[in-house]
């Protein structure tokens, strides 16, 4: 008798051993239809297995449907095998290689005599939709090593040859069969090929043969797959909007900056790029002066010396930049703490002067590879909302508990309510006593359930030295951006000999608690232009109203209204160019500036301006201070 435990605690009893699909059935018809995988055991040990697989002994099982995590990466991974399928029907000299899940979907590397076109992705899309619709069942089969190079050499497979052949002698390999396509994976997939209904492939790229340029070029077809076709459409127009919303065409068309081969990876901010940036930064700057913040400057050079203590110079050097001179080897900082710590250093500090809070706009340089760069959101230059707090151990819950409270506030305004919050946990490699990881971990979590969230641990995925708060923030459209952190570090203030008097007099090592709100600006920016679309709210707006005449007749007067604007902080333009009115309004309005003012005979007449408020809006004819009221209004509320 077989005995197969449920996950709500009920039992399955069997005289033989069931498969997953037979445990599916004795439930219900509905979950059978529904199984496409079943995930055997619990926590670290489960593995996920194919709805044939067969039920030797006692187990825990859950069946697997397209609704769950582990089924929907079932589904991504056979429709890549339904590509490799539809793509040697319709090229039968076309050679797979590997068809892995990525996020939001998959991709498959094939070696062909002549480049895929659009018109071949086409093809390819409706040859899978023909084979889906055909149900084929899919079949799992072992081979011995070395028979399975044979079998995949015979049919002219090459790369999939070699690839088993790097496998050690004397193991086993599963195939799958669907139909005529056999390909080589450890599985699992679905039962039938009809399971995959919603998919849609997305483009071709080259990719080199294991990664490696000495190596052929292959094409990879990249795809996407869901459960549903709702969810299929929800991703396809959020790809659309994010499209629309891309901010380094927002930033070329905005005028806001620009990237340059001469600089790879650093920006070249324009005056309107850079009247954001300077609203951001003493926003912030605002932000650290009301709560308690001091604000240092840390020089862009440091010795060699400092790193190696740090230990980024064994172990992060590839990505700092080096420079030398008179024989001493210098790095540009890729961070700022090490430069707080020396800052703390000076003088004596005792514990009546902790909690002690450093904050720095600090340029920071990092060596990334230019294949990972991206617009402004992943550069080699950037500039972070830095912040140290130096504090004594029973300080780190009202710390944490306070800086949470204060990054809900700071997304708020700039327009990000919904926040995913992590804490990401010790390693298994790491330093530090269990109990001194309890208490961080443990004044952590307490921190966040002390600001009523909810919150998820991330496992194993804190810094060797200490763990941390990960606050990630979602945007218009679903995306998730993780900005905010709070990490609990004992460890580089005792390796740069940080230290503090006691109440009783000794000597001890302080905590430091690293912490960013926005993280890097160039990348918040980067955010908040995709995030509004281009359309800033008025306080962040490089330009925030245009004054526009009919007539000569009324250039004076729209210059005093400008006047009047700019005396009261309102950043402001005028529009006297002898061209029609309603091409300027288009002109600005595709701009994206919040607030276009007309002025005409009768508006100069009664001091008065019509208002047109962004995305069309005719506000009417206001009194001129109204309107300054209005708008000064929307600033400081932040709109």
């Amino acid at each position: 008798m077989i005995s197969i435990q449920l996950p709500d605690g009920s039992r399955r009893e069997f005289a033989s051993p069931p498969t997953v699909a037979d445990v599916a059935a004795s439930i219900g018809s509905g979950l059978a239809k529904a199984a496409i995988a079943g995930r055997i055991g619990s926590g670290a040990g489960a593995r996920v297995v194919d709805t044939s697989h067969r039920l030797e002994t006692d187990t825990s099982l859950a069946i697997v449907t397209a609704k769950d995590a582990d089924g929907l990466e079932v589904l991504r991974h056979s429709t890549a095998h339904l590509l490799a399928y539809a793509v040697k029907e319709l090229f039968p000299e076309a050679q797979v290689t590997i068809g892995p899940v990525i996020e939001n979907g998959f991709y498959y590397d094939f070696a062909y005599k002549r480049p895929f076109t659009p018109e071949d992705l086409a093809a390819i899309e409706r040859k899978m939709a023909e084979l889906a619709a055909k149900d084929e069942p899919v079949v799992r089969r072992v081979l011995p090593r070395d028979e399975a190079v044979a079998y995949f050499k015979g049919i002219g497979e090459f790369y999939k040859a070699e690839i088993i052949a790097s496998i050690p002698a004397g193991e086993d390999v599963s195939l799958y069969r669907e139909g005529s396509f056999e390909d080589l994976c450890r599985g699992p997939h679905v039962p039938s090929t009809g399971k995959l209904r919603h998919f849609k492939l997305m483009k071709v790229a080259g990719a080199y043969w294991r990664g490696d340029h000495r190596n052929e070029m292959l094409q990879r077809i990249y795809g996407t797959a869901w459960a549903t076709k709702d969810e299929l459409q929800q991703y396809l127009h959020m790809l659309e909007e994010a499209e629309k919303r891309d901010h380094r065409r927002l930033g070329r068309e905005l005028d806001l900056f620009h990237l340059d081969e001469h600089a790879p990876g650093l920006v070249f901010w324009h005056p309107k790029g850079w009247t954001i940036w300077q609203q951001v930064e003493q926003y912030m700057r605002a932000v650290y002066r009301d709560n308690g913040y001091q604000e240092v400057k840390g020089p862009q050079l440091l010795d060699q010396t400092l790193w190696e203590k740090t230990g980024h110079w064994g172990k992060y050097r590839e990505n700092m930049f080096t420079t030398e001179s008179e024989k001493r080897d210098y790095a540009l900082k890729p961070m700022n703490c090490p430069g707080h710590l020396l800052i703390y250093k000076q003088g004596i500090k005792s514990y009546r002067d902790l909690p002690l809070r450093y904050g720095e706009f600090g340029q920071c340089h990092r060596n990334e590879p230019s294949g990972g760069l991206h617009g402004i959101m992943r550069v080699r230059g950037f500039t972070q909302d830095d912040g140290h707090i130096f504090c004594t151990e029973d300080q780190i819950l009202d710390e944490c508990a306070a800086f949470t409270t204060l990054l809900q506030k700071v997304y708020a305004d700039f327009g990000f309510t919904q926040i995913i919050y992590k804490v990401a946990t010790r390693p298994d490699a790491r330093i530090g006593s269990d109990e001194a990881w309890d208490r961080a971990e443990g004044a952590l979590m307490e921190a966040l359930r002390r600001s009523g969230v909810d919150f998820q641990v991330s496992a194993g995925e804190g810094a060797f030295y200490g763990p941390k708060i990960e606050y990630t923030l979602k945007d218009a459209i679903g995306r998730e951006w993780q900005c905010g952190t709070m990490q609990v570090d004992p460890n580089m203030p005792e390796r740069l000999g940080a230290e503090y008097v006691a109440e009783s007099g000794e000597r001890r090592t302080p905590m430091l608690l690293h912490r960013a709100i926005v993280g890097s600006l160039e990348r918040f920016i980067g955010i908040l232009i995709e995030q509004h679309a281009g359309a800033l709210p008025a306080w962040l707006a490089p330009l925030q109203v245009v004054v526009a005449n009919i007539t000569d007749e009324q250039s004076d007067y729209a210059a005093s209204v400008a006047k009047m604007l700019q005396k009261q902080g309102v950043r402001v333009a005028t529009d006297l160019r002898n061209e029609k009115v309603g091409y300027k309004i288009r002109e600005h309005a595709v701009q994206k500036v919040p607030y276009i003012l007309v002025v005409g005979d009768k508006e100069k007449a009664n001091g008065t301006v019509a208002v047109r408020a962004r995305g069309n809006q005719d506000l009417g004819v206001m009194a001129l201070d109204g309107f300054a009221q209005k708008l000064v209004g929307d600033i400081a509320s932040r709109r």
